[in-house]
This record gives C-alpha cells, sequence and structure tokens, in this order.
C-alpha cells in the first residue's frame, strides 16, 4: 500500500525531475494577502509571481502546501467528521509555470503522473473542460486520447478560475477519479454530479487572462499554470478507501484518540472531528496563531473547543487534546519539519487552553441541556445563547 507520505514524495520526485523547483510549504499566516485569513491553495505564495510583480529564480515550481479552510469564504467546519471529505485542514500537492509550459505539458504531465508513476486505470478516470476551450479539448482527445465517452464540457461556474473580481484568471480542466457504479452518483456536468461516484481529484487551472474593472479579458503575457490536488482524496484512491478518514494518515490518529478515550468504535463521529482539529490547531500555533477572540486566534479557539467537546462525547473529561500533538508529529513531522521544532509550544498552547474551557464546558452543557428541555419550539431563547457565548465561552457554533 501507498503511505499518504510514499505519495506526497513521489508527487515532489515526479514534477523535481521535471525541472520544477521543490518549494516548501508556505505557512497558514498568508504573507502577502491581507484578505485572505488563512493560506487555503497551493497558489497564495505565489500570487504576486503570477502578477509579474516579482520575478524568482526559477519558472517552474512544485509544492505541498498546508491550507487551512475554516473561516471566510471556504469554510468547511461544520461539515468536518460528518462527511467523507471534508477538513479544516488538508494538503494541496500542485506544480506551477510562470509564464514557461502551459496547457499541453500541464495535461501531459498530469496524464503521466496519474496513469503511469501511481498506475491508476485510465478507464477510471473522468475529464472535465470549460465549455469554451477548444485546445484543452483537443489535447485531451486527440494527443492523449482520452475516450470522449469519459469527457465533458462544463460552464464557468466549475471550469473558470479567477484570483478575484478583477486579474489574472482563465479557464480549468479537472480531473476526477470514478469510484464505480456500486457508488451513487453521475458524472461531472449531469444532475446527478453532487453523488460520491466522480470525485474531483486534481484541477489544472490555465491562467490566460487579465479581467479587467468592467469585466474585459485581456490575453496576458505570460500565460501559467496553477494546478492543486488534494492529498487525501488522493491517497484515499490509491488505499482503496472511499471516506478520505480511512486513509493511514488518520486512521494512526484516530488509533490514539481510541487509546486514550477507550472507545472500540472507529467509525464514531466525534473520533473524526478530533482527528481533523487536532491538526488544523497543530498548524496554527506552529505557524503564529494563539487562541484569542478575534480574527485568527478566535477561528484556533473555535475549533479548539470543538474538539474538546467531541472529547467530552468521548468521556474525555481530563485534558487530552494536546496528547494528540505527538501522534500527529510522528505522522507529519518529516515532511513538514517545522511541526517538530514547535512540538513543545503547540503542547502548552493547546494544554492551557484546553484546561481553561474545561472548568466552564461542564456547566455550560448543564445550562444548555436544560434549555434544550424547557425548549417550546425548535429555537433556544438569544439570551440563552449569548450566556453560553459570554459567560462560558460557547461560540455560537458550538452551541448549534
Amino acid at each position: 500500500m501507498k503511505t499518504s507520505a510514499d505519495i506526497r514524495k513521489l508527487f515532489l520526485d515526479f514534477f523535481a525531475d521535471k525541472g520544477h523547483e521543490v518549494v516548501s510549504s508556505s505557512p497558514l499566516i498568508p504573507a502577502n494577502d491581507p484578505t485572505l485569513l488563512f493560506t487555503n491553495a497551493g497558489m497564495v505564495q505565489f500570487k504576486e509571481v503570477f502578477l509579474g510583480q516579482e520575478t524568482r529564480k526559477y519558472t517552474r515550481a512544485t509544492t505541498t502546501q498546508r491550507c487551512v479552510r475554516a473561516g471566510g469564504k471556504h469554510n468547511d467546519l461544520e461539515n468536518v467528521g460528518y462527511t467523507a471529505r471534508h477538513h479544516t485542514f488538508f494538503e494541496m500537492l500542485g506544480n506551477f509555470s510562470f509564464g514557461d509550459y502551459f496547457k499541453r505539458e500541464a495535461i501531459q504531465y498530469a496524464w503521466e503522473f496519474l496513469t503511469e508513476t501511481l498506475q491508476l486505470p485510465a478507464d477510471k478516470l473522468w475529464i472535465t473542460v470549460f465549455e469554451e476551450d477548444d485546445e484543452a479539448a483537443d489535447i485531451w482527445l486527440n494527443e492523449i486520447g482520452v475516450d470522449a465517452s469519459r469527457f465533458s464540457r462544463i460552464g464557468a461556474k466549475d471550469n473558470f478560475w479567477s484570483m478575484g473580481d478583477t486579474g489574472p484568471c482563465g479557464p480549468c480542466s479537472e480531473i476526477f477519479y470514478d469510484h464505480g457504479p456500486e457508488v451513487a452518483g453521475g458524472p461531472p456536468g449531469t444532475p446527478e454530479e453532487d453523488g460520491d461516484r466522480y470525485i474531483e481529484i486534481w484541477n489544472l487551472v490555465f491562467m490566460q487572462f487579465d479581467r479587467s474593472a468592467d469585466g474585459t479579458l485581456t490575453p496576458l503575457p505570460k500565460p501559467s499554470v496553477d494546478t492543486g490536488m488534494g492529498l487525501e482524496r488522493l491517497a484515499a484512491v490509491l488505499q482503496h478507501k472511499h471516506n478520505n478518514y480511512d486513509i493511514d494518515l488518520f486512521q494512526n490518529l484516530i488509533k490514539a484518540i481510541q487509546k486514550l478515550s477507550g472507545t472500540t468504535d472507529s467509525s464514531n463521529t466525534s473520533l473524526r472531528v478530533i482527528a481533523d482539529h487536532i491538526r488544523s490547531c497543530a498548524f496554527m500555533i506552529t505557524d503564529g496563531v494563539q487562541p484569542s477572540n478575534e480574527g485568527r486566534g478566535y477561528v484556533l479557539r473555535r475549533i479548539i473547543r470543538r474538539a474538546i467537546r467531541h472529547g467530552h462525547k468521548l468521556g474525555l473529561k481530563e485534558a487530552f487534546f494536546y496528547k494528540l500533538v505527538q501522534p500527529l508529529v510522528d505522522e507529519m513531522g518529516e515532511a513538514f519539519p517545522e511541526l517538530a521544532k514547535a512540538q513543545a509550544i503547540v503542547e502548552q498552547a493547546l494544554q492551557i487552553e484546553e484546561e481553561r474551557f474545561a472548568d466552564t464546558l461542564d456547566n455550560g452543557l448543564k445550562i444548555l441541556d436544560h434549555a434544550i428541555d424547557e425548549m417550546a419550539d425548535k429555537e433556544i431563547p438569544g439570551e440563552t445563547i449569548f450566556l453560553l457565548y459570554d459567560t462560558y465561552g460557547f461560540p455560537i457554533d458550538l452551541t448549534a
């Protein structure tokens, strides 16, 4: 079985062999984008290179970028643990071209990596392109030889990417993995596309236009490539799992939580929530975020408290969350040495926050349980929600 660590290395080595500079993951706090709460994609650290405001010694790069989606536009927090593929923290594998190669090479590299390096069967892959992108369609159908029955043209909502309302943008081509007819769901672009049969694994973005305020698209002087592929989704495919939480990386964390809690049911939702949350919390603290009542610190505090509440549901009444930093370092410390280096700081911050919240959690839960018992309809009174927040530190989503 290919482990998550194996896949990460295979990806970086593949693109290094194709002349790409292996660039370290940037921190979760974006250095050059005040509009972003957290780094949420591999291209964030290269934004100024794409805009032509910065030049580097290389024109091709590859990364495995740590990302958080738990606030602002990309907020997956409520779904975490309850679905197969939502995470607050994930790794995005990416390869980038800054005015060097374009569609042909990007498509060829993606196909070679998936079908030759990873040996995924070609008949399990489904390709989409932007409906007006004849150039990409021609490369896929006539040069790569993808079967037309596993190919579709999709509108701008899914297959045209932009950095913002203005600026660099362009069509994209997505690669999906078909989990087979026994799983419900239809191909991309059909009414049944939200099912779990066809899962997007890689998005190839072809940045070729600059969009002005009036919507005019001007061709960029140096078209570029920005790709992103979720490591966890790819690991699930390669490990023959249908749920990201069943891959090796998560299972080792889940086993550590089971050991602490004595929980025998490995599919327990609380185990998944905690396994997800230790990753985002540990990396946020590694990158300089501390629990607080505003901004990034408040997002961190909410996630920590959500994890503690799920620990409480597993019978963990003593501080436990900080004890998961070591198993996480065992899993990810080699790929991200900064995590191992910050281990003691992360453990201390989590333990302090956990002990602070534990004092009020029991009392707050009693008030919440009483309010639920007394509810006349399906709404908890606003004053109870405010009391839980103001006195007991329950973020609104925790009460929900």
